[in-house]
């Protein structure tokens, strides 16, 4: 029968010819991945390990099972290459059996260097190199549950409801033997025959589960346990377990997403499994870590982007009842030379994860029309759409739209479902471009159902601000930010589901933002876990019944203000504030409570909403605390009056429109040069070659350029923006 032994341990490290001893997971790019636009470490390392022959009976195979290798390897015994594999974020294995010596060299030569053929190439995150999921021995009887295909464990299940009960239906695949007994739970035991079907070996059958129990999501996520015993007459050759639930998911596009025939609106997160200091090398403790934080803050639903995740993580969706979205790394440029590689990859990620119950969709992509939709990319995702629904028939297949795509696009409407990523009040726009951008798409597109798989905006944890505006950073305007989007959400309830984006900080090693390179600053809690921002707090206050009040701007605490504006995030109906231990006010309401409080000195506020409290201290001060600012923008007076903008009659100026100042060919050609340094410092070089969509070019013509200047961070009084203006007062109108 079969045995599976961890292999993690004396695992030999080889980078630019320097050995050392380490043990899995582990990545060479921890560190440097995590540090700034400086090119991280993209290249070959070579890891290896020295065995013995395991002990064998007579025809047993010997696997080695890898979890996580990132991002193509090659494996070798000795010095001859037996297998290869590209796409970092799958299992595959390789048997060894044939090619093992009383003592053996295991060699895995693994390169995240750039290529033309393996995604993802480009986007905004590090893509880590090194063996980073667990590797494990695996011996089994020569006749065995299929090991080979795509990585799968040759057992799938497919329930149905029906009523009161369940259909299951059983595909199990092997390499011999003459009949499975599939055992659930105690409800069910049946034999069914091995069959010969389309050159392959496999059982096919189905069974009733009477009354079943349902996943049903955060409510009760049961669970019933299946398990596959291969035979060969009456000899016992291997056995397999897992787990399924029984669930339906569908989408309604006037009235979003149902759970088993009931409402059950998706209040979801995105999430990246990396981590300061240790990359994506994470341990099971992380994993918990990350679940527990994500479930605190109510969401119901996460979306794992941008690639398949740890079969653990989802094995913890399953038990959570949390609802999941999983998708490939087909993402941001289309690849003429990588389709294998987008099959090969949605081949491996539904093979692999048929079973889990929390999955409702396979994405076929994410954000892949940056420079443009064409034919071959077309074709690209109308393969990998019909190949979901042949390998699942219950899921949904899936897409999430770039935000600059037209929404008449053929992309649109070609997956069941979709989503958009929309930064409108981030890089475009204000913040109730939002409710614009719905109204219309539901307005024009009645009987598609959409939903946002992005939307966030950055913001360090120590910038702060009583005037918070966009594209500053701080943790007041992100905190305006997402209350606004929550009411968006309240006000629709056809948006199937909703994923911020993101849940925490992630390594992205092209940015260079807010004078903490290396990171997408998104993360409602910061890289380390360690601390949550008041963005947190607000998602905690409409999504959570766990009863809480949260003081936001413990963080703003010198204040340059003579009244400030004390604003409290709670799930509890009425709160009180106390000044210096002293009653101020009651406020009655929902989700977020404000105060404006006279302050001269040192003061201790104090929230309370029956037995629940949060305390901080405030001073007043003279002088803004530069801390407060990002060190790459100059640090200006809260109060002072902006640079008056210089303006001569009859000529342009960083006053007008985009659209006046682009149909002066002198004009255009400034901002096409602006553009292009803007597009090449966006999300580390993401925004290069970007094909801007008619409606957003509309929404920017309308827009003067210093609002667009200032809300990319740039200050009026700056040397850039001063020449700026400058060469366009030279310009005459038309």
């Amino acid at each position: 029968m079969r045995t599976t032994t961890l292999w993690n341990d004396k695992w030999i490290f080889i980078k630019e010819g320097k050995k050392q001893e380490i043990s899995l997971p582990h990545t060479w790019n921890a560190v440097d991945g995590q540090t700034g636009p400086e090119q991280y470490y993209r290249g070959t390392c070579i890891y290896e390990k020295e065995f013995d022959r395991p002990v064998l009976e007579y025809g047993e195979r010997v696997y080695i099972e890898f979890r996580g290798v990132n991002s193509s390897c090659k494996v070798l015994m000795g010095e001859k290459e037996i297998a290869a594999h590209d796409g970092g974020y799958s299992t595959f294995r390789v048997d060894v059996t044939d090619f093992l010596q009383d003592e053996n060299l295991i060699k895995v030569e693994v390169s995240n260097e750039p290529n033309g053929e393996v995604y993802p190439q480009r986007a905004d995150f590090t893509f880590y190199g090194g063996i980073y999921r667990d590797v494990y021995m695996v011996i089994v009887d020569e006749k065995h549950f299929d090991l080979d295909y795509y990585g799968g464990d040759g057992l799938y299940v497919t329930p149905r409801i029906i009523g009161d009960d369940a259909e299951i239906e059983i595909k199990a695949y092997v390499n011999g033997g003459d009949s499975v007994l599939i055992s659930v739970d105690g409800v069910s035991e049946q034999r069914f025959p091995v069959v010969e079907n389309d050159g392959r070996k496999m059982v096919h059958g189905k069974f009733m589960i009477a009354d079943v129990h349902l996943w049903n999501g955060m409510n009760d996520p049961y669970l019933y346990s299946i398990t596959a015993t291969l035979f060969d007459g009456e000899r016992e050759c291997d056995r397999i377990y897992d787990r399924f639930g029984v669930r339906e998911f569908s989408v309604d596009a006037k009235r979003g997403f149902f759970l088993n025939g009931k409402s059950y609106p998706l209040h979801g997160v995105s999430r990246h499994q990396d981590r300061e200091g240790v990359g994506n090398a994470i341990t099971r403790k992380m994993h918990e870590e990350d679940i527990e934080l994500i479930l605190s803050m109510g969401a119901n639903s996460i979306r794992l982007a941008h690639y398949q995740h740890d079969q653990y993580f989802y094995d913890l969706c399953d038990e959570k009842g949390i609802v999941v979205w999983a998708e490939i790394p087909y993402i941001t440029v289309h690849m003429d030379a990588g389709r294998e590689n987008t099959i090969s990859q949605m081949k491996e990620l539904i093979t692999q994860n048929y079973n889990h119950a929390s999955i409702m969709c396979w994405a076929l992509s994410n954000e892949i029309t940056l420079q443009g939709v064409t034919e071959d990319l077309m074709e690209n995702h109308r393969i990998l759409n019909d190949m979901v629904h042949e390998m699942d028939p219950i899921r949904y297949s899936a897409m999430a739209n770039l935000f600059l795509l037209e929404t008449d696009s053929p992309l649109v409407t070609l997956p069941d479902i979709r989503g958009y990523n929309l930064y409108y009040g981030w890089y475009v726009g204000e913040m109730d471009d939002n409710d614009r951008w719905f109204d219309e798409f539901h307005k024009n597109h009645p009987d598609v159902a959409i939903g946002l798989t992005e939307y966030g905006a950055d913001a360090v944890i120590d910038l702060q601000s009583p005037m918070p505006e966009k594209g500053d950073y701080t943790e007041s305007y992100q905190a305006l930010y997402h209350e606004h989007m929550l009411e968006v959400f309240a006000a629709r309830p056809y948006i199937w589901g909703t994923y911020l984006w993101n849940m925490f900080e992630f390594a992205a090693a092209g940015r260079n933002e807010a004078g903490d390179p290396g990171k997408n600053h998104k993360g409602v809690i910061t890289f380390d876990r360690k601390q949550k921002k008041d963005a947190y707090y607000i998602y905690k206050a409409w999504w959570s019944d766990e009863p809480f009040v949260h003081l936001c701007g413990r963080r703003y605490h010198d204040r340059l203000e003579e009244e400030t504006e004390i604003k409290v995030y709670s799930n509890q109906k009425s709160v009180t504030l106390y000044v210096d231990g002293a009653r101020y006010a009651t406020k009655n309401g929902e989700h977020v409570f404000k105060f404006n409080v006279l302050i001269s000195g040192t003061h201790s506020i104090k929230a309370v909403s029956g037995e629940l409290s949060d305390e901080m201290e405030i001073k007043k001060v003279s002088t803004p605390n530069p801390s407060y600012f990002a060190p790459d923008k100059k640090v200006r007076n809260w109060f002072e009056a902006p640079a008056e903008i210089e303006v001569k009659e009859g000529y342009l100026s960083i006053n007008s429109t985009m659209a006046e100042i682009q149909v002066v060919p002198e004009g255009k050609a400034i901002i096409d040069h602006m553009m292009a340094a803007i597009k090449k410092e966006t999300a580390g070089g993401m925004g290069v070659g970007v094909q801007i969509s008619e409606a957003m070019q509309q929404m920017i013509a309308r827009q003067p350029l210093v609002k667009l200047l200032q809300q990319g961070g740039m200050d009026t009084d700056s040397e850039e923006v001063q020449a700026i203006s400058a060469a366009l007062l030279k310009i005459r109108k038309i």
